[in-house]
Order: structure tokens, then C-alpha cells, then sequence
């Protein structure tokens, strides 16, 4: 067994601060070059300039959960998905500078021709719950499957926070990817051409859209654990599941309680409680509304003036939207700050560095996918736009 070694102090710091490596962690990281100081007054018009200067030749995607200073400089903004069709229909864009985390890049990178470049500003941001899915561990779920004899009854979906690899797999095995504004479709394409579905990698969506909106009973749904001897199911569970759900959830929606929800409900009367599919069960149960991200800010810019509204989701976006309706009470669900950590890994020194390295002609942190597992990936994303 490997010992582990506590890292120190310094180097922890300056890995929090982008200014390190890590190489024992699962892709590495690494962030080369001289960030400017977060102090510096000039960044913001560092930023203007260099964004400037490289013209059309640069594409700024700003994701929803991203920090005001970047959103500042994104050309667009939206979902992961939204993002990476985006990218997609621009082309002429040398550079895709994608403020995401790692996997919005990976399918921004599918979706978009060999001559471009996608540029993740910093490589450490990832997602933890897309990192809860690693393909050897899917493999052998599968393999389990097959030994089972039930393998050729399953259609695997997965949730578009996922890997290139995991989309890939999914795609050699004829499944689908989905977003969480189209779970249900994407369930009711899989049931259509199978008895069974491998849900990766977000328990939570994959069980809400099973019993919140297709019918089905909890007991339908198993949970496989990737750390526990065949996934800690016998056999009869998963010959008999229609769910198998990957145990993995989302850092910041996971944090959300029915606590929470009781609370809100106790101080703020005739408050509506809007949240996020990627909520446990308990709290998506006891919520007035649940959507996607887009459903979100649409039902939030649609509310009349005065009425009041508890939000499960990123921090950044919710404080976003209270800002931007002041004529209505907009309220973080849970006491406790909860931003997406990784996601705010992409700050405004990142950016400024990303930008100044184009002008310079270099092409720091490329995000690419290689050949084979972006063309079986492809295949997956394909065939969600092509659900009715």
C-alpha cells in the first residue's frame, strides 16, 4: 500500500492559486507561466486589450456558474451544452476560450472542427462529479452486466457532466447523452430500445427524472457503487432494476436539505422554492419547481415583481439573478456559502493570462480528445439532438 504524504502548506497554496502541479492526481495539473497578481488594477483592461487585439480570431464561452468578472468578457453565456453547440456554430473562431470546467471543453472540442483551438484557462478545473465516472470502473460495470447476461437489455445514458471517455462508452454501446433539461426524453428513448438503463454519472438526476416524471417506483432504481466488490448489488438487483444509477452526485447541489427547504419555508411564508434536478430526491420532493439551469433563470425573469423565491443552485448564478431583479426577493436556499469550487478556479487572472499567451501566438492549456473516443462520443451527441 502506498503511504501518503501530507503536502505542505506552500505547495497547497500555490496549487490553489494555479501557480502549481500536481501530477499524482487523475489527468495532472499543471499551470505554466507568470499569472498577474489578482491585486492588479489593470486587469480588467489587460483583458479588454488582449480580447481586442485577437478580434474574431477569439470566442469567449461564459458558463452560468462562472465569477461576474468573467462573465464580463464571455461572449456568450449558458449552460454546458448551449456552449458547446455555440462554439460549434462559430467556425471561423480560431480560438474557443471556454470558461467552464474540464468536460465542457472536452465536448466543445468534439463539436467543433480541427483547425480550432479550445482553450481551458486553467486545467484544474474539472468536475467532481464527472470524476466520479472513470471509465475503467464503467467498464467493469458493464463486463458485470454481461456476465449477467442482461448487458444486451441495457442502453447506457449519460448525463452530459461527464467525461469525453464516459461519452465515448456510451456511444460504442448505442446510447445517448442527455442534459437536464431533456432527461426525460433521452429515458424514454433508452426504455424504447431496451428493458434497463445505466445512468451515469448523477444518481440524482437519473432518479428524479425516473420517478418524477416517467412513474417509476424507488425500488425500480439500484444504486451501483464503483468502490464496493461488483458494485455492492447482487445479482438478482441488477437483473431486476430498470434504473442502475452510478453513485455520483453534484458537490454543490448535493449540499441542499429538506432541512433547507422547511427552513426557508418557516422564515419567508409564500416563499416558491425552485430548484435544480441534481437535488436529492427529498429536496426535489419538497420543492414548488424543478428545472434546469435555463428553467431556472427563465421562470426567475418571468416571476412577477414582489413575489419571493428560495433558489437551489450555484451561488454565482443565483446572486446573478437577484441582482439583476430587484424587484423581486431572490434568496440562496441554504445558509451556507456554495460555490462551484473548481468552477471558480477560472477567474479573471486565468482569463488575462489565456488571452495575453493567443496575442503571443501561443495556445496554453488546448483542451483535445482524441480521434476515436471523440468520434464514438459524437455518436451519443448526435443522437440526443436527434431525440423528438
Amino acid at each position: 500500500m502506498t503511504s501518503f504524504v501530507e503536502p505542505s502548506p506552500t505547495a497547497t497554496a500555490l496549487l490553489l492559486l494555479g501557480r502549481g502541479s500536481d501530477p499524482s492526481s487523475e489527468r495532472g495539473v499543471d499551470c505554466p507561466g507568470d499569472l498577474p497578481a489578482p491585486s492588479d488594477p489593470g486587469l480588467v483592461a489587460r483583458a479588454r486589450a488582449a480580447k481586442a487585439a485577437l478580434g474574431d480570431r477569439v470566442f469567449v464561452l461564459g458558463h452560468h456558474y462562472q465569477r461576474d468578472e468573467v462573465i464580463e468578457f464571455a461572449d456568450v453565456t449558458g449552460d454546458s451544452f448551449k456552449l458547446a453547440r455555440d462554439a460549434a456554430a462559430r467556425p471561423d473562431a480560431q480560438y474557443i476560450v471556454f470558461c467552464g470546467v474540464h468536460f465542457m471543453a472536452e465536448s466543445a472540442d468534439i463539436l467543433t472542427t480541427e483547425a480550432q483551438a479550445v482553450v481551458l484557462p486553467d486545467l484544474a478545473a474539472g468536475c467532481s462529479m464527472a470524476d466520479m465516472a472513470v471509465l475503467s470502473q464503467v467498464e467493469a460495470c458493464w463486463d458485470r452486466l454481461v456476465e449477467l447476461g442482461v448487458a444486451e437489455d441495457v442502453v447506457p445514458v449519460t448525463y452530459m457532466n461527464s467525461s469525453a471517455d464516459i461519452k465515448g462508452f456510451v456511444g460504442r454501446h448505442g446510447g445517448v447523452v442527455c442534459t437536464s433539461s431533456n432527461a426525460r426524453r433521452a429515458l424514454e428513448w433508452a426504455f424504447s430500445r431496451g428493458r434497463k438503463v445505466l445512468f451515469l454519472p448523477d444518481q440524482h438526476l437519473g432518479r428524479n427524472t425516473a420517478v418524477l416524471e416517467l412513474g417509476f417506483g424507488l425500488d425500480d432504481c439500484v444504486l451501483y457503487d464503483p468502490h464496493k466488490p461488483e458494485g455492492g448489488l447482487t445479482a438478482g438487483q441488477l437483473t431486476d432494476a430498470k434504473m442502475i444509477l452510478w453513485r455520483g452526485h453534484c458537490s454543490v447541489h448535493g449540499r441542499f436539505t429538506k432541512d433547507s427547504v422547511d427552513q426557508i419555508r418557516d422564515l419567508v411564508p409564500g416563499v416558491n422554492v425552485l430548484v435544480h434536478p441534481e437535488c436529492r430526491h427529498d429536496v426535489v420532493t419538497s420543492a414548488d419547481l424543478v428545472g434546469s439551469t435555463e428553467y431556472i433563470i427563465q421562470t426567475i425573469e418571468s416571476a412577477p415583481a414582489g413575489s419571493a423565491w428560495a433558489v437551489a443552485t450555484e451561488l454565482n448564478l443565483v446572486r446573478r439573478l437577484a441582482n439583476a431583479h430587484p424587484d423581486k426577493r431572490i434568496m440562496f436556499l441554504d445558509r451556507t456559502v456554495c460555490y462551484c469550487s473548481t468552477m471558480n478556479r477560472i477567474d479573471l487572472p486565468h482569463l488575462v493570462w489565456a488571452l495575453e499567451e493567443l496575442v503571443e501566438g501561443r495556445v496554453p492549456n488546448r483542451i483535445t480528445v482524441d480521434p476515436d473516443t471523440a468520434r464514438y462520443a459524437r455518436l451519443a451527441l448526435d443522437q440526443m439532438l436527434a431525440l423528438p
